[in-house]
């Protein structure tokens, strides 16, 4: 029994080395750190685009760490929402009247006849409850009923001159209301302007990735256009924007492709595998929202015909901001880790409660961006233990081991019995 456990022994120590040894081949090769927040809670951060592009596209590595070594639960928001700030639309009062200890009125017009269920007024403070009526009109002559006899209360504030009270009615589209209040016990109210607020909901800005080189090559004999942009690193490409200054009238046929290696029968060839098709043209904004690309090169050709080529004096590559959403501690330090393609997509309860988490979140950055291990364009200059071939080594290596020990040990216990 002795043997047996000294055989033991050696195969748990020699699993334990194995393990260690492909765990080197599993870490992380990107780190960053996460600006410290003043209080408990969720918070959003943008991502900046180093981390996404030494992450896997689909950001599966991405993880946050506390000073314990805890993973932090987050959730991912693609292309957040923007809210501006309430805006108010003024609208025109058209007329005012007033019949002493009976009623009065006003007359809005709705600009550009546009869908409406509510108005907004601002009111002089008063300490008194109107009862009002709503009529519509497209003509000022004939009136139709909206809304009867609703109340408007609470006149007064304590702190400004005016309230804004916000009535509702049901939608129409009529090119004039009016609003009726009934004055028969209590003196008129001064209505001092009418109109809306308007939340205006906006994409987040894009962010511009900046490439390391581009070049213009003109291919006479294929009366073509090509383009060659290359970035440091492969970096997610949402969008394209071209600035063309000449000629004034043109349209042409552009497509987007990368060069692509594979192995037939032993040999290696490159091919082009194209990606996208647009058409430039001086009638439009030439901005092309494109499918997500996640390349560290690729080309543009454009098909110049029996024209000039187009002179581009500039050519944009914009991405997507992508925001995350992570539960924070005051005061404490998180670690950022990413870039290992081993991983797969974390599963936490907090991306179940993504739709009812307010959007107006307070917001941290992300910031020193390191990488710890380089980057697999870099693989060749690697020693040799640190190539893939030798990580597959250790595996097959170590299932014959694991294979031979238990063999032995199974003869073994069989010979003790």
């Amino acid at each position: 029994m002795k043997i047996n456990a000294m055989k033991l022994m050696k195969l748990n120590n020699f699993l334990i080395l194995l393990f260690l040894t492909n765990l080197s081949f599993g870490q992380h090769k990107t780190t960053a750190k996460i600006k410290i927040v003043a209080n408990d809670g969720l918070h959003k951060m943008v991502l900046p685009p180093a981390i996404r592009s030494f992450s896997k596209e689909d950001l599966s590595d991405f993880r946050i760490f506390d000073t314990k070594g805890n993973e932090v639960p987050y959730f991912i928001i693609q292309n957040e929402k923007k809210t501006s700030p309430n805006t108010f639309e003024e609208y025109s009062i058209l007329s005012k009247t007033v019949v002493p200890k009976k009623s009065s009125s006003i007359v809005i017009k709705n600009p550009s006849a546009t869908n409406i269920n509510r108005i907004s007024l601002s009111i002089a403070n008063s300490d008194v409850v109107k009862t009002y009526s709503i009529s519509g009109s497209d003509d000022q002559k004939e009136w139709f009923g909206l809304s009867n006899s609703q109340e408007l209360g609470d006149l007064n504030s304590t702190d400004k001159n005016s309230v804004i009270k916000t009535i509702s009615f049901p939608l129409s589209s009529y090119r004039f209301l009016k609003i009726d209040f009934n004055d028969k016990k209590t003196l008129a109210i001064n209505i001092l302007k009418a109109g809306n607020f308007n939340n205006q909901v906006q994409n987040n800005l894009l962010q511009q990735i900046i490439p390391k080189s581009s070049s213009i090559t003109q291919l006479p004999n294929e009366k073509k256009t090509q383009i060659h942009l290359v970035f440091d690193a492969p970096q997610v490409i949402n969008q394209l924007v071209f600035d063309i200054t000449e000629p004034t009238h043109y349209k042409r046929n552009a497509s987007i492709y990368k060069n692509v290696t594979r192995k037939i029968k032993h040999k290696t060839e490159t091919y082009q595998e194209n990606s996208t098709n647009f058409e430039l043209s001086s009638d439009t904004k030439n901005t092309f929202n494109i499918s997500q690309m996640f390349e560290k090169e690729f080309f543009i050709t454009i098909e110049n015909q029996d024209n000039q080529p187009l002179t581009i004096s500039a050519i944009k590559c914009n991405q997507i901001p992508v925001t995350i959403i992570a539960d924070l501690k005051a005061n404490e330090k998180y670690t950022i880790k990413t870039g290992n393609p081993n991983l797969y997509a974390p599963q936490y309860d907090l991306s179940n409660f993504k739709n009812n988490i307010a959007t107006t979140l307070p917001q941290t950055i992300i910031y020193e961006i390191k990488q710890t291990i380089k980057a697999q364009n870099e693989i060749q200059e690697k020693s040799f233990w640190q190539q893939s071939w030798f990580m597959w080594l250790c595996i097959t290596l170590g299932g014959i081991a694991i294979l031979y020990f238990t063999t032995s040990l199974v003869k073994d216990m069989k010979s003790t019995d």
